[in-house]
């Protein structure tokens, strides 16, 4: 029997906070992050692992790349793309869950996941501006995806408990 194609699944952490300026403008949370394809900006991001529940998942992803603890308010969106890097040759299906919420001050004390360069506050019209910078074309789209107020609320997401159960060996 041929082994069943599965997507890489990811979550996203879409974080923004009110600067006031001369006029009152959102931020986003960015992370510059090595890349095989150069430094690319990202929305902060992991992989769900087993055992967790994809809201585990993008709160332990969001603190181990920024250092900042995420409280998600709502899901924004379900995404599925293919990336290929032209580094490796990989060729990647992923399913990328984005998170809405908000991030306290970055622990001072907590050392960033490998490759994470920083962390910066962009806004959408600097998003919209350094495209070719972004990691993947789902870097934008989360983000103004949640700015347009697009949301499902946190229980519709059901995480059975036979997740949290150890793999039976058979």
């Amino acid at each position: 029997m041929a082994e069943r194609w599965k997507p890489s699944v990811t979550v996203a952490a879409i974080a923004s906070r009110r600067r006031a300026r001369a006029r009152a403008v959102d931020e986003y949370l960015i992370v510059e992050e090595e890349t095989p394809e150069g430094l690319r900006l990202n929305n902060p991001a992991g992989h769900l692992d087993p055992g967790e529940s994809p809201m585990e998942a993008v709160i332990r992803g969001a603190l181990e790349e920024t250092a900042c603890a995420f409280v998600p308010d709502r899901l924004v969106g379900v995404y599925l793309s293919r990336f290929e890097r032209p580094a490796t040759g990989d060729d990647v299906t992923y399913l990328r869950l984005a998170f809405a919420g908000t991030v306290g001050a970055a622990d001072p004390s907590r050392a960033l996941d490998d490759g994470i360069v920083r962390t910066l506050w962009m806004t959408l019209d600097e998003l919209r501006a350094t495209r070719e910078q972004h990691r993947s074309s789902l870097v934008l789209r989360c983000i103004e995806d949640a700015a347009a107020g697009c949301s499902v609320p946190l229980e519709r997401i059901v995480t059975e408990p036979s997740v949290y159960v150890p793999e039976i060996k058979r």
